[in-house]
């Protein structure tokens, strides 16, 4: 990580230099804090915009303790939660759902972790204040990004605005907290109205935190990303981008038997826009990119070998995989009516070594075991039918295929002949959807209803991560079939001067829903099956801001998602439980203060030991609650700092959504879920020029 540490140092002094200057410059501008009246600067939960769809910028400030990776972030978006191990790279999961059911995006493209267990889900490899902004659709409600997305789909995207004269702009902050916790961020973009270079790092790390009983919980990490980024841009209507990035980190997991000793990424892009073509045609976008995750799972490097344990001398296992794929999209325009086309390719390759010794695996061939490809057309429609009306529907077909590479398959030292070695399944896929919004005269009210439908082809994880297939079956490569997922959506958004309020509601079918069980397999440890069954969800979540007093205003939200496994007539595993969230904030001038609760209820639905590739339930949870504060300061328009104390109230606690401890780290050997933090401290500077 030497590298990760002059990372941080440069960042740091450009920071500082800059933070000096511009505290003279506040010195010297007299009264303008209190002339100028500022929005809220802490982010507590992100609001609707329209009907299903949530933006924000990343670079917000926001409590609890800023995200160290892409799932924690999300978690600000109700209906969102992670799967939690302690520290950083929880995996996310929406209404319950989780893995290929989102459809992850950076920039427009595809990086998939290669951890068989999703160590390193795809989100661990995104910092998320390095990029410009955060989209959600909840539901089967597009079909422009990509193919599954029965649970929604999320983009981090950087755009950079075109330059009209030579110039600099500078965007960093500095992060300090509890624990060791110390981030440090720069985001620095120049150029003229021909052209721009951006660059784009981050460094981020933290130790061991202590749970709200003063014990300590395995969880340090660190990491680091920089990226780079050339623009060509004529003119406001053309943009052509090329990018190249790499990162690596390491993560110590208080509920796996390994640990990540590094999380290599390196990506590249190249993307096209012209918009404002003449004739119907509006606009043209295509991309192209590649994506290459390193990722090395061990005992040894942040812990020591467990002598009881199931794994008593050092090991490691080494996995990668490569992405790469691309887009072309066309928008066509007429009076009442706009139609966006396009097609879309991605493939993937996934390869792994493991050895007995420390770094032994270095001197291992790869062994390749699993090769996917997708390719699909998709069309969206927008039509205006009235003056207070639009519907918007769209369709896509896909052509998903993957092949089992692997020779021999097995667990331990007794690796078996694969049935499967060298078989291709291929599957022909279709999605669609339709939704009607209704602007009420009188009001500033939308309301909304659609209809969904997705197929999704099973995804590595789903197809070679199991032990075991459903009986009867050879394995779960050959065994597990498509989901098929249907969804109305319906709710009501209200935008007036000082209040927005929106409520969402769903229900949803899915038939050959792809199921873990964990078995016990007494001197072989846990085993894992993957089967299909049919079931239902529903739920919804809601949300409101009110701006009461010119200087005051209030926010809440509450997510509440159900399942329901009817081919066994039991509980579908991995549901969050209720969750409620309200905020008090207070600005004035150049201040802001704020407060926070968050209350989340027992979960008594439980099916023990099934869920997916993660996590499994455990058993029920009691509910909690915590409690934070916050304030801010804007010393001018350009630097802002603020600070935090989360878990005010030192509450111990454990997510429902959770990993067992593991024990090599002293856990017990019935699951027990990892704690939370304890009381958190931190205090952050925002630095914009």
């Amino acid at each position: 990580m030497n590298d990760s540490r002059i990372l941080s140092a440069a960042i740091a002094a450009a920071l500082l230099s800059c933070s000096f200057a511009r505290a003279s410059a506040a010195d010297s501008a007299g009264d303008l804090a209190d002339e100028v009246r500022f929005e809220s600067i802490i982010v507590t939960a992100v609001q609707q915009e329209s009907p299903l769809t949530f933006e924000t910028d990343p670079k917000q400030p926001r409590q609890p303790v800023p995200a160290s990776d892409g799932a924690d972030y999300l978690k600000t978006i109700p209906g969102f939660t992670a799967i939690r191990n302690g520290g950083t790279n929880g995996d996310p999961v929406l209404r319950g759902m989780f893995g290929s059911r989102l459809n992850l995006l950076t920039n427009d493209g595809t990086l998939l972790g290669a951890c068989p267990a999703r160590m390193d889900n795809p989100l661990s490899y995104v910092a998320p204040e390095t990029y410009d902004t955060l989209s959600v659709v909840k539901g089967p409600q597009t079909v422009l990004w990509g193919p599954g997305a029965s649970a929604g789909t999320v983009r981090f995207d950087r755009h950079t605005q075109r330059f009209t004269e030579p110039g600099l702009r500078l965007d960093g902050s500095l992060l300090f907290g509890s624990w060791g916790r110390n981030d440090q961020i720069l985001d620095a973009a120049g150029g003229n109205a021909n052209g721009y270079m951006r660059v784009a790092a981050n460094r981020s790390e933290q130790d061991d935190y202590d749970d709200g009983d003063g014990d300590r919980v395995p969880s340090a990490w660190k990491k680091w990303n920089t990226d780079v980024e050339a623009g060509w841009t004529p003119d406001d209507d053309t943009r052509l981008v090329a990018s190249l990035g790499r990162g690596n980190g390491e993560a110590r997991y208080a509920g796996r038997g390994m640990d990540g000793a590094q999380f290599l990424r390196e990506s590249a892009a190249v993307s096209f826009e012209k918009t404002r073509i003449s004739g119907v045609l509006d606009g043209i976008e295509a991309n192209l990119f590649t994506n290459y995750a390193d990722h090395v799972m061990d005992n040894y490097t942040l812990r020591t070998p467990d002598p009881t344990g199931p794994m008593p001398m050092p090991m490691a296992s080494n996995v990668d995989r490569r992405t790469h794929g691309g887009r072309v999209a066309a928008t066509w325009r007429w009076p009442t009516l706009e139609l966006v086309t396009g097609i879309d390719h991605q493939a993937n390759r996934h390869r792994e070594r493991n050895a007995m010794g420390i770094d032994a695996y270095r001197l291992l061939p790869w062994v390749p075991d699993a090769r996917f490809s997708n390719t699909g057309a998709f069309a969206e429609l927008t039509w205006k039918a009235a003056s207070r009306g639009r519907v918007i529907a769209g369709a896509r077909v896909d052509r998903a295929s993957a092949e089992d590479q692997r020779e021999t398959v097995g667990m331990g030292m007794m690796p078996m002949p694969n049935p499967t070695s060298g078989e291709e399944r291929k599957s022909t896929l279709s999605s669609a959807f339709a939704r009607y919004e209704h602007h009420a005269a009188d009001s500033p009210t939308t309301l909304y209803i659609g209809l969904g439908r997705s197929e999704r082809f099973p995804d590595y994880w789903e197809l070679f991560s199991p032990d075991m297939a459903e009986m009867g079956s050879v394995n779960a490569f050959s065994a597990i079939r498509p989901e098929k997922t249907l969804q109305l959506d319906t709710g009501a958004q209200y935008s007036g001067e000082r209040l927005r309020a929106w409520v969402s509601l769903y229900a949803g079918r899915i038939d050959d829903y792809i199921l873990f069980r964990y078995l016990s397999g007494g001197m072989m440890g846990t085993t894992s099956m993957a089967s299909n069954v049919d079931a239902r969800t529903r739920g919804g979540e809601a949300g409101a801001n009110w701006r009461f007093a010119p200087s005051w205003s209030i926010e809440s939200s509450v997510a509440y998602a159900w399942g329901e496994n009817r081919s066994d007539g039991r509980a579908l595993p991995q549901m969050p439980p209720l969750e409620a969230r309200v905020a008090l904030a207070y600005e004035q001038s150049a201040w802001s203060f704020g407060a926070s609760w968050r209350a989340v209820a027992r979960q008594s639905r439980v099916s023990i030991d099934e869920g997916n590739v993660v996590g499994r339930d455990l058993g029920p949870s009691p509910g909690f609650a915590v409690f934070a504060i916050n304030a801010g300061y804007r010393i001018d328009a350009k630097a802002t700092i603020t600070a935090g104390i989360d878990n005010l109230l030192d509450r111990t606690y454990a997510e429902h959504l959770n990993l067992a401890g593991n024990a090599a780290f002293g856990y017990p050997a019935d699951p027990v879920r990892i704690n939370e933090p304890g009381r958190t401290f931190w205090a952050k500077l925002n630095l914009s020029y």
